[in-house]
């Protein structure tokens, strides 16, 4: 063999043997358990965790932070409002038609919402005829549903009988 190829014979051969000592077959099993060892202890630094209470803020039920607004109370509607809503309860009652709503709003209190029949007319025990209804209450943040029934009259007008707060 020429002198060339045997070095260039050798060289692959020792390039082979540098090749097979790459990676993890490179270290001796001692080497082995101190990089998994230290790969254990650099994956667990990330869940470090202390049971000391003065390490973190605390903060109380009534302490307040910008970023979340604090829910409104649920405050019942006015009688004003009742009144504003009664009376658009008559009016669509009125109307008698069975995919309608009517609007309402009180200008001095800022509440709205609008009224909706939810069922057929019915018989009353003393032969008026009633029928049901939803309405809906808004006031700034508050939301709420109010369910009423009301019944048509010797003259023709509804009388809204009953609304109160809406329970499932």
């Amino acid at each position: 063999m020429r002198p060339a190829a045997q070095n260039a014979l050798l060289s692959a051969t020792a390039l082979y043997r540098a090749w097979g000592r790459v990676g993890l077959s490179a270290i001796r099993p001692s080497g082995f358990v101190v990089t998994m060892i230290l790969i254990g202890l650099g994956a667990g630094g990330c869940s470090f965790s202390r049971n000391d209470g003065s390490a973190y803020a605390k903060a109380e039920d009534n302490d307040l932070t910008g970023s979340i607004a604090r829910p409104a109370k649920d405050a019942p509607p006015t009688e004003t409002d009742l009144a504003f809503t009664r009376n658009a309860a008559s009016d669509v009652l009125s109307k008698g038609d069975k995919d309608s709503s009517q609007h309402w709003e009180n200008p001095e209190t800022g509440a709205r919402g609008s009224v909706t029949p939810i069922a057929q007319s019915y018989a009353a025990e003393d032969g008026r005829k009633c029928r049901d209804f939803l309405a809906s209450y808004v006031n700034g943040n508050t939301e709420s549903w109010l369910q009423g029934a009301g019944c048509q009259s010797g003259r023709g007008r509804w009388e809204i009988h009953t609304l109160k707060p809406w329970r499932s």
